[in-house]
């Protein structure tokens, strides 16, 4: 059955949409079944993944209200090799409609549950606030993948959705936890960025991935040939980062799975 990872960040401009579409296909390149969903309205994700979201007969906001099925919002990108469950700026009305609607909270979650075993990874992109539809995600997850650039102000920000977490653990889903914390725009060069990231090593210890995301001009321009950094040019320092980082999360899922087998 498929892990279920929402990508989340209060804080905009860290790498939410970047870090899901380059794990997705690096994920992909392991040899891995993925769903890649995007929950933000700005449909940055689906563009990225080279889906027109100007030209979707449905989306996620569909299959949120109960318009269509997930098999029928479906794309596939080419170039990333993963299922997509794109969306567009109509997904700006599901923070209204949902509010009116029975299980507001757990629409995905319910959406996910026939289609989990078809998958080994579902990745979230999450918009950067703590609204409907970001709940919709952490409800729906088994985990939550924090990418956040090593600056002061991140770590403020940082407190807070650790809390938020955890509320919504309490609340309404108690298997939610931090899976992974992700440096992103990572330049040790900088005194501030190994700074803070000592800090986050020292608090967060194993949660804190190995991998870093460095700096890197191939990872912001591939969205805007809609493919990830792994199909735009396989070399550069950003698309091997990613690869990195999919292989460390597959050794940390194989050593839970030992370690439930285990007890």
């Amino acid at each position: 059955m498929a892990k279920v990872f929402a990508i989340a960040n209060q804080k905009g401009g860290v790498g939410k949409t970047t870090t899901c579409i380059n794990l997705a296909a690096s994920l992909v390149a392991t040899r891995r079944r993925v769903l890649m969903i995007d929950l933000d309205p700005q449909g940055n994700a689906t563009m990225g993944s080279g889906v027109d979201k100007h030209a979707l007969e449905h989306s996620v906001y569909d299959v949120l209200i109960g318009e269509c099925d997930l098999a029928q919002a479906m794309h596939f990108s080419e170039h990333g090799g993963y299922q997509l469950l794109p969306a567009n700026r109509d997904l700006t009305a599901a923070e209204v409609v949902l509010l009116e609607m029975q299980m507001k909270e757990s629409r995905l979650r319910t959406a996910l549950a026939p289609i989990r075993e078809n998958y080994d990874y579902i990745l979230i992109d999450c918009p950067p606030s703590l609204s409907m539809l970001t709940l919709n995600a952490l409800v729906a997850s088994d985990g939550v993948i924090i990418p956040m650039q090593c600056e002061y102000y991140a770590l403020e920000g940082l407190s807070d959705l650790v809390d938020n977490i955890k509320r919504i653990g309490t609340l309404l889903n108690p298997d939610l936890k931090i899976e992974g914390l992700l440096r992103t725009m990572y330049d040790p060069r900088l005194s501030l960025i190994n700074d803070v990231s000592a800090q986050l090593k020292e608090h967060f210890g194993d949660q804190l991935y190995d991998t870093v995301i460095p700096r890197n001009v191939r990872l912001a321009e591939a969205p805007s040939f809609g493919m990830p950094a792994l199909s735009y040019d396989k070399q550069s320092r950003g698309a091997q980062a990613y690869l990195e980082l999919a292989n460390e999360m597959v050794r940390r899922q194989r050593r839970k799975a030992r370690s439930a087998t285990a007890i």
